[in-house]
């Protein structure tokens, strides 16, 4: 269910399924064999082609689940997972694979995410968002060989070409031997006009980092210069001004991921999040059962030997969420124009 969504948008079930058909799996070697269509129906809040002002119904069926294949943990924790945090919490645990801990569960996150780029193709047409994974394991790109149209030419959304083969034997071998790996995914987000976002609890960063810490294993999150910020000086930090030729202010850099103070700059927002390994593992690790006996974990099923992969469209999609969220906040605070 998704409120909030201006009335009189064109949107579809045609526009939300090239996002959703980007994100699910069993596409390729590299990530999980689960077969799901993920295909799309709009329940409500359309009407004739356009958006209603109303709550927006989605709905995605799921249609390869095994439950089956969860049975071997069903009295067991496995280590890095919220297998024991959540029966902690709730006394109660659903072990079949198909829970909030999911990776099925972003499925959701990148049906809304379309809706939200409907939202921004409207009110603000110049935003565009690309993400891409630029690590996986301890394996980084080369930055100097960045090319956004490589990524939908290879498996792993990686925008430098030549580190796509070694990227697949090294994930092979991940593969192989029944283990995982990270990776870090970065979003871009161009044309965002300036303004958005407030100046104390509700700062664009900070609800961008919330929404990319909300996705299922994101441990970390940065913005522009990030962690590297701390080792800079004043001088190599500043974001330096100057009058372009048009008459409006260009930034000679951008440490600052096009964010101060909160509000958007009109810079592109940069942000990477780092993705934890798949916790449902082949490799034996030592855990406890649900009466506090010790023992070792070794799960059985489909899973992606590295769901940072898959998190790129995942990533996008929370993206999209966020800037349409702050666009409307601002739209109402301070009127329908916003600087380019």
């Amino acid at each position: 269910m998704i409120d909030g969504v201006p009335p009189r948008l064109p949107l579809t079930e045609a526009d939300i399924q090239p996002w959703l058909d980007a994100r699910k799996p069993g596409q390729n070697r590299f990530t999980t064999q689960r077969q799901e269509a993920d295909v799309v129906k709009i329940l409500s809040g359309v009407f004739e082609g356009v958006t209603t002002g109303t709550s927006i119904g989605l709905l995605i069926e799921n249609t390869d689940q095994r439950s089956k294949d969860y049975g071997n943990i069903k009295d067991t924790y496995r280590p890095g997972h919220a297998d024991w945090v959540y029966e902690q919490k709730y006394g109660i645990r659903d072990y079949r694979g198909g829970g909030r801990s999911s990776a099925r569960e972003t499925a959701m996150r990148v049906a809304a995410g379309a809706v939200a780029r409907a939202v921004l193709n409207a009110l603000a047409p110049g935003v565009v968002i690309r993400g891409a994974m630029v690590q996986m394991g301890p394996h980084a790109i080369d930055p100097g060989r960045w090319d956004w149209d490589q990524r939908t030419e290879n498996p792993f959304w990686c925008p430098d070409g030549e580190s796509v083969k070694s990227w697949a034997e090294f994930l092979d071998g991940v593969r192989m031997a029944g283990s995982s790996t990270g990776g870090v995914v970065e979003v871009v987000a161009s044309g965002v006009p300036v303004g958005l976002g407030a100046p104390v609890y509700d700062k664009l960063d900070a609800d961008l980092a919330k929404a990319m810490m909300s996705i299922n294993a994101v441990k970390g999150v940065e913005i522009g210069a990030g962690f590297l910020a701390a080792q800079l000086s004043g001088e190599d930090n500043a974001d330096e001004m100057r009058m372009g030729n048009d008459g409006r202010v260009h930034f000679l850099s951008n440490n600052a991921g096009g964010i101060l103070g909160g509000i958007s700059t009109g810079q592109d927002i940069v942000l990477r999040m780092a993705v934890k390994p798949t916790s449902s593992i082949l490799t034996p690790k030592k855990s406890i059962d649900r009466a506090g006996n010790e023992i070792e974990v070794s799960t059985k099923g489909r899973h992606d030997p590295c769901v940072a992969i898959r998190a790129v469209p995942v990533a996008e999609a929370m993206m999209a969420v966020t800037l349409a969220d702050h666009l409307l906040r601002h739209r109402a605070q301070c009127g329908y124009e916003q600087t380019p």
